[in-house]
C-alpha cells in the first residue's frame, strides 16, 4: 500500500489527514534492519488495526491476515485448502453449521473421525482451529518481520525472544464513538457491540490460552489512544522494536 493511501478517523482531536512526511522521516531514521515480531492486543474502537497497518508501512513488515496465513501454511507444507482464521472476534459469532463447513474445507485430505453431538462438534472445531492458529502464529514468528493482531499472539509467543507485545486501549466513551462512526450504527448498538466484543475476547483468551486479556504484565507497552494519536502510538512502538 502506498504512503498516500493511508487514511484514518480522528483520535483525540488530531487531524484525520495522513501524515505522509512524518512517515517518511520515520523510515529514513531506521538505519538498521530488524527481524522482529509485534503482537497487538486491542479493544474494539481503540484503533488497534489502524496502528498495526501503520507499523507495517513504517517497518515494511507483513500483516498477519488470512492471506498471510494461507501463505505461511503453504511454506510449512500444511495440507489445508483454506486455513481457518479463528480469532477472538469470531468467538461465539458463527453457528455450528458454518463452523462445520469451515472444518470440512480445512481437513481436505486428512482423515478425521467426526464427532456426533452438537457440543462435541463445537469442541472439536474449537480445538482444531486453535491448534491451527497456534501453529501458523509460530510459523509466522519463524518467518519474522510480521505484525500479529489478536489471535492470542501475546500468549502463543509469550517470553519468546524478538517479540514485542503491545496492548491498545481507549476510554469506553471514545470506543463507542469511534465504533458508531466507523460502522455507521446507532450509539446503542455500538455500546452493545463493544461490550460483547470485550466479553468474547476475554473469554476466548482465558479459555484457550489461560490468560487474562487485560493483564498489563503480558505486554511491553500498553498505549491509550485516548491520549495518543494513531501515528504517535505507532512511533512509540517502532522505537520499542529497535530496543528489543
Amino acid at each position: 500500500m502506498a504512503l498516500h493511501s493511508i487514511w484514518w478517523y480522528p483520535i483525540s482531536g488530531h487531524s484525520a489527514a495522513p501524515k505522509v512526511a512524518m512517515l517518511r522521516r520515520i523510515r529514513n531514521r531506521m538505519g538498521r534492519k530488524t527481524m522482529a515480531v509485534i503482537t497487538i492486543s486491542r479493544q474494539l474502537g481503540s484503533g488497534g488495526e489502524q496502528i498495526a497497518k501503520l507499523l507495517c508501512q513504517m517497518l515494511h513488515y507483513a500483516y498477519f491476515d488470512r492471506d498471510l496465513m494461507k501463505q505461511v501454511a503453504g511454506e510449512s507444507e500444511l495440507p489445508v485448502a483454506e486455513p481457518i482464521d479463528y480469532t477472538e472476534y469470531d468467538y461465539r459469532v458463527q453457528n455450528v453449521l458454518e463452523r462445520m463447513l469451515q472444518v470440512r474445507r480445512l481437513v481436505g485430505q486428512t482423515l478425521v473421525r467426526w464427532p456426533s453431538g452438537r457440543s462435541e462438534i463445537r469442541e472439536f472445531y474449537e480445538h482444531e482451529s486453535i491448534e491451527l492458529v497456534r501453529f501458523l502464529v509460530r510459523a509466522a514468528y519463524r518467518r519474522g518481520n510480521v505484525v500479529i493482531v489478536g489471535r492470542g499472539g501475546q500468549a502463543i509467543l509469550k517470553d519468546v525472544p524478538g517479540v514485542l507485545h503491545v496492548r491498545i486501549v481507549a476510554p469506553l466513551v471514545e470506543r463507542v464513538r469511534r465504533t458508531h462512526h466507523t460502522l455507521n450504527i446507532t450509539r446503542a448498538a455500538a455500546v452493545t457491540l463493544v461490550n460483547e466484543r470485550d466479553r468474547a475476547a476475554a473469554e476466548y483468551l482465558k479459555r484457550f490460552h489461560g490468560i487474562a486479556w487485560d493483564d498489563p504484565t503480558l505486554y511491553h507497552l500498553v498505549l491509550n489512544t485516548g491520549k495518543w494519536s494513531a501515528i504517535r502510538a505507532a512511533q512509540l512502538i517502532v522505537d520499542a522494536v529497535h530496543r528489543l
